[in-house]
């Protein structure tokens, strides 16, 4: 992380850039200027009949009307020149990344001490989409209507910007480092070994992050319906479009912040449905074997006269009950290997299932209902139509393979893998952090404005549209941070890393496409401008479906796909020059 000194320097470097700017000027008009404006070289004399005088003069730097360009705050640097307000993009460019470094680190501190929940879940991703949201809001706010008209487009590539190299190159970068070789359509922890196979080699993700790819795709609704009045040709309906689509955007904000707070506890939840859900299986599996394979009679239904058999031979005090003891008998020869569960876990989940009378032990009905029940759930997922004489037996095999992978996606096991070390020092790290976001913030605030000035000073410069500018420049400094740490976290190789790297990455993209969109739809609302990103939206719904939906349908990645994810850049970049240059649609 960068030190402060390097932030004084900058500051420093700025301010004496502002001061300098204008510098002093030779006029042409020597007759227009007065005696206060000469300086003497020493060896002429001053007459104001010389058309040509050999001298100096100074003319206020800051006056309004001598400036060729608006110096931010009214002090900050600003030029007309190419290689100025490149100069300028990249120090408040570097700014920005300061603030976004800051606000990253700061947020992970905070989540050291307080954890997820309300701090993981909505803080975090509002903190992480700040620097975006700044520099979108500021680019609304300046000046007048037609001044924020031309520099919103620098918002709009900012939003678009951020999202497509997060889904593109980001993603792509991911897969690349973090790939180990596929056996059995999953990748091996640590194993590399295939080189740049193309499809023997690649990552693997849990299920969470398929969720989150499917969350992402979610999130692109408010772009659909601000464009429906383009897609209907309409005009008159643009400005209600736009408040409906504000409006949409701010209610799913506020859904996935919820999502966010309380997935831990969804997590945990599924994950002891899977816990319980394989016991059941095992039990299954187990009982098929002391029956010969044959729980289900010929019409494949539950065969009551075996199950109670197998009542019998469990009830080892003949009381017509299956205690918990009984239960923990039965329970010690059923191998869990795959997944972390000691015996007196699983008696209290097959109790719990079981045990309707709530009474602590198993009566022979209730144990034929709850061996039912599993059974017809297995039937449910498997081929009834199999042979009657094996028809248990694959039923049940069919039934405990599905659940030990939907247990794997789940990567159960992982939860606990990474102990949360306690902070030794709760109040000095609670201070540090407070102190990293609020510098963060402040930063952020501060040079947003400029270099959005930069921005669209250099595209006057260049004749280059903003939005190319900002679309390839301004995400690079505001998501820089994020993108690194993406990166080194997938090189670890794991499937755990590989899933928490692609799930901040679409949690990166959901948080632009509804925390962003809505700063962009309220600026463009309240101002009363005009909607005229067609092209943009497009490149938008384009990658994210893409991407979203490769994402949420598997979970598997070989490198191969990194293909998909890079050629979408390029191709968004095409796309709005053809949309917009050659067929107008802006």
């Amino acid at each position: 992380m960068s030190k402060p000194s390097d932030v004084s320097f900058l500051l420093l470097l700025l301010v004496l850039c502002g001061q300098a700017h204008g510098g002093r000027l030779l006029l042409s008009d020597f007759n227009q200027s007065t005696s206060s404006d000469l300086i003497s070289d020493g060896v002429h004399h001053h007459h104001r009949s010389h058309t040509f005088a050999p001298y100096l003069t100074l003319k206020n730097a800051l006056s309004a009307e001598d400036s060729t360009c608006e110096q931010t705050y009214g002090f900050l640097p600003c030029t007309t020149t190419v290689i100025g307000n490149l100069f300028l993009i990249l120090v408040y460019g570097y700014l920005m990344y300061l603030a976004a470094t800051y606000l990253s680190n700061g947020s992970e501190m905070l989540l050291e001490i307080l954890g997820p929940g309300i701090i993981g879940g909505l803080f975090l991703p509002i903190l992480g989409a700040l620097p975006d949201a700044m520099l979108i809001l500021v680019s609304g706010l300046s000046g007048t209507k037609e001044t924020a008209q031309s520099q919103v487009s620098v918002g709009m590539g900012l939003l678009a910007g951020s999202t497509v190299m997060l889904l593109t190159v980001i993603w792509g970068s991911c897969v690349i480092v973090g790939k180990c070789d596929i056996e059995g359509s999953v990748a091996i922890d640590n194993k590399d070994t295939k080189g740049l196979s193309l499809t023997g080699s690649g990552v693997s993700t849990d299920i969470w992050t398929s969720y989150a790819a499917t969350i992402m795709i979610v999130s692109v609704i408010p772009f659909l319906i601000v464009q429906l009045p383009q897609l209907l040709n309409s005009t008159s309906g643009r400005h209600l479009a736009v408040l409906i689509s504000l409006i949409v955007s701010v209610a799913l904000l506020l859904s996935y912040c919820l999502y966010q707070v309380f997935q831990p506890w969804i997590q945990r939840r599924k994950i002891a449905y899977a816990k319980h859900k394989h016991v059941i299986s095992g039990l299954l599996q187990h009982l098929k074997k002391r029956a010969l394979g044959k729980l289900l009679n010929d019409e494949g239904e539950p065969d009551a006269d075996i199950i109670g058999k197998l009542f019998c031979t469990i009830d080892g005090d003949n009381d017509g009950f299956l205690s918990a003891s009984e239960l923990r008998a039965l329970i010690v020869g059923i191998r869990f290997d795959e997944i972390q569960l000691d015996n007196n876990e699983a008696v209290e989940k097959v109790m719990s299932d079981f045990d309707t009378s709530h009474d602590s032990r198993i009566s022979k009905p209730e144990f034929f209902i709850g061996i039912s029940k599993w059974l017809n759930e297995a039937k449910r997922q498997g081929d009834i139509n199999t042979d009657p004489s094996n028809r248990t037996m694959k039923i049940l095999t069919d039934f405990h393979k599905r659940t030990k992978e939907e247990h794997a996606l789940l990567r159960a096991d992982d939860q606990s893998d990474e102990v949360v070390e306690g902070v030794e020092n709760v109040k000095w790290t609670s201070i540090k952090a407070g102190l990293m976001l609020l510098v963060g913030t402040l930063i952020a605030a501060a040079f947003a404005d400029p270099l959005v000035d930069a921005v669209d000073n250099f595209s006057d410069a260049t004749s280059i549209p903003t939005f190319f500018i900002s679309f390839i420049a301004l995400p690079l400094a505001t998501n820089s941070s994020e993108a690194v740490s993406a990166i080194i976290f997938a090189s670890r190789k794991k499937i755990r890393t590989a899933s928490l790297t692609f799930s901040e990455l679409y949690g990166a993209v959901t948080m632009n496409n509804l925390l962003c969109l809505a700063v962009f739809l309220a600026l463009v609302y309240a101002r009363g401008l005009t909607w005229d990103f067609s092209s943009e939206v497009l490149v938008i719904l384009i990658v994210c479906v893409v991407m979203g939906l490769l994402g949420s349908l598997r979970t598997v990645f070989p490198l191969w796909t990194c293909s998909i994810a890079y050629l979408l850049y390029p191709f968004s970049l095409a796309l709005v020059y053809v949309l917009d240059y050659v067929f107008g649609w802006s």
